[in-house]
């Protein structure tokens, strides 16, 4: 199986998902291949289980958009969209349709990225992380809806991180219960763990992998 990673959702101008994932050369091979995806990215691996079930063995969410059909209502939204607001004024905003319209994409002010993405992060990787971040697409997460594919083929695994400040443990739990994956592992880390715990995310991932051959 060929592993595949979606870290945060891109977008085109038809608010569609994106990825290098969804464009890897093991789409067209006959093995199957094991998708991860993170944070806003579940969205992404959401879009590939619709439109790429056949060719996926397993789909690992870490601390990711769990949804079966994406952003269906204002409880969904609620789920997903994180609360920020105990920090105050986290966000900067881009009005690429003009001042007059709703904002089209956010981006993390610099004091805030440590703190609430990277807190638990080795500092010269979150210095790294914060010169390689870019703005979120807001209208492409607010608007993200997916229909046609067969998702429940796919043998689903949840990693959640319990000490994350983005995607809190009780908003990944409730996508957990709305939509139960195979089976839930849990992380001590922030909301970044390929940096605060690389080989423990690596182990956790290895170890779901296995355990999907096993099942076959």
């Amino acid at each position: 199986m060929a592993p595949a990673m979606a870290h945060g959702a891109g977008t085109s101008s038809a608010i569609t998902f994106r990825t290098p994932a969804t464009k890897s050369p093991a789409w067209t091979s006959p093995a199957l291949v094991v998708l991860v995806g993170h944070s806003s990215g579940g969205l992404s691996l959401t879009q590939a289980l619709h439109e790429f079930g056949d060719k996926i063995s397993l789909a690992i969410f870490v601390a990711a958009t769990m949804l079966p059909f994406g952003i269906l209502t204002e409880q969904d939204a609620r789920d997903v969209v994180a609360d920020l607001s105990e920090y105050g004024d986290v966000y900067e905003y881009n009005y690429g349709m003009g001042p007059d319209n709703p904002p089209t994409s956010v981006y993390f002010k610099k004091e805030f990225q440590r703190k609430i993405l990277y807190q638990m992060s080795p500092e010269e990787d979150s210095i790294l992380a914060s010169m390689l971040l870019r703005p979120s697409s807001k209208i492409a997460f607010k608007t993200a809806k997916f229909s046609g594919g067969d998702v429940e083929r796919v043998r689903r695994v949840y990693i959640k991180t319990m000490n994350d400040r983005m995607v809190k443990p009780e908003q990944q739990e409730a996508m957990i219960r709305k939509w139960p994956p195979s089976e839930v592992m849990t992380i001590n880390t922030d909301h970044s763990p390929f940096f605060s715990a690389p080989e423990e995310l690596c182990r956790l991932i290895l170890k779901a992998s296995n355990s999907s051959l096993a099942a076959k």
